[in-house]
């Protein structure tokens, strides 16, 4: 049989023999997909000051996506349904603006601190500090749960920015270390209201509800130092919120010093109550604080407004209330003489204004006339000045009468117009 005749389907075969298989989709890879649809439900998309992005490129949002994973050791339902939650909590809370708000100091000064330490390979490690034996007044501290929850987001933000994962160039290895977290410290030293304080406890629990949240995989590990024996009811109340994964971070210490011994690479640089020869912690970033007093003066000229704005209203209508008091009394012993006059007045009112013509048609006609004449005018100016008297008494009392009703009406208009 020749070999011509064999069909050209071979080299085809081969080719798809050697065709890659398609890998199946990660999880990973399927959150990604997933998250436009995430971001437009919670109408967020920032997350720990990264602006999350569809792009399977973007290195820093696929780290945060990791992280989530991670903490529901992989199950992309409970992931997604996390994210969304955090999503829809920042939207809420704002916790990036949180950093640059001030925070009353009698509440919170020397409660909380951040530090950066560098170890011999010049590796950064973050820690947020909460030093609870600084409280002076638990029920001012604790008392308003939603301030707490501010103040405390606002120095785990502080914190999560000192991590600088805008940065990240590369995802997280499958199974690698996670190099993106911080740790976190809380000294209970002199600490003894925590066991019976209903605040303190109220306060505690949701602030672990909310962090668990909020804030997945951002701690490496958590110490508890200066812990007294009573305190063992907060870690049975974060039994119920964390995984199990997540409690194996949490280190409860008796002694602070104890804490050189766990973090022997950046031992030195801690602080020397805590068993190493660094600054003292009070001198780490905090966020902002107020003294209540200066802020009471601060707020204290802004009480006065309402006053200001009264008081020019209330003095135009009290001189408005005077003004028109004033022409009353003029009035009252006017009223009278025009109630007795006005008989007299009308009947004047028209002779009034005729005498003058009169007065003049007699001066023409005196200059007409002839001397044998004047004694006749003079015998009738004569009479005519026995009558004039009665006259000029009235025409006084015109004039007077008038310039008192027009001062009537025009105090009359102010009164009007107030």
């Amino acid at each position: 049989m020749s070999t011509e005749n064999v069909p050209a389907a071979t080299p085809e075969k081969v080719e798809q023999a050697e065709a890659p298989v398609s890998t199946p989709e990660t999880p990973l890879a399927k959150f990604t997909a997933r998250l436009a649809d995430i971001i437009k439900e919670s109408t967020h998309s920032e997350m720990w000051g990264v602006e999350l992005s569809t792009d399977a490129g973007h290195a820093p949002t696929q780290v945060i996506l990791q992280k989530f994973l991670r903490a529901n050791n992989g199950d992309l339902a409970g992931a997604e349904k996390q994210l969304a939650a955090a999503l829809a909590w920042r939207e809420k809370w704002q916790p990036t603006k949180l950093v640059s708000e001030a925070f009353n100091k009698d509440k919170f000064g020397g409660l909380g601190f951040v530090t950066n330490h560098k170890d011999e390979a010049g590796n950064n490690t973050v820690i947020t500090w909460n030093i609870y034996g600084s409280v002076k007044d638990n029920k001012a501290t604790f008392g308003d749960v939603t301030e707490f929850i501010k103040w405390r987001a606002a120095l785990m933000e502080l914190g999560v920015q000192q991590l600088h994962l805008n940065d990240i160039t590369e995802p997280l290895p499958e199974d690698g270390t996670d190099k993106h977290q911080m740790l976190q410290v809380h000294d209970y030293r002199s600490v003894s209201f925590f066991r019976m304080d209903p605040a303190v406890k109220a306060a505690s629990k949701e602030t672990i509800s909310v962090f668990s949240t909020a804030y997945p995989e951002l701690l490496a590990h958590k110490y508890f130092v200066n812990v007294p024996a009573i305190m063992g009811w907060m870690f049975g109340a974060m039994k119920l919120f964390l995984a199990p994964a997540t409690l194996k971070k949490f280190h409860p210490m008796t002694s602070g010093t104890t804490l050189s011994t766990e973090l022997k690479s950046i031992a030195p640089s801690l602080p020397q109550e805590y068993g190493g020869s660094g600054s003292p912690v009070q001198e780490g970033l905090t966020v902002t604080l107020v003294d209540a007093t200066e802020a009471a003066k601060v707020e204290a000229p802004v009480e006065p407004k309402p006053e200001a704005v009264v008081a020019p209203v209330e003095a135009p209508a009290q001189a408005n209330e005077s003004a028109a008091a004033e022409p009353q009394t003029v009035d009252l012993p006017v009223r009278p003489k025009e109630e007795e006059a006005p008989a007299e007045a009308k009947k004047e009112e028209v002779p009034a204004p005729v005498e003058p013509e009169a007065k003049v048609e007699e001066t023409k006609a005196e200059e007409a006339k002839s001397p044998a004449e004047e004694e006749t005018k003079q015998e009738t100016e004569e009479k005519k000045t026995e009558e004039i008297p009665v006259a000029a008494d009235s025409a006084p009392k015109e004039a007077e009468a008038a310039p008192k009703e027009t001062e009537t009406t025009e105090t009359a208009q102010p009164e009007k117009s107030a």
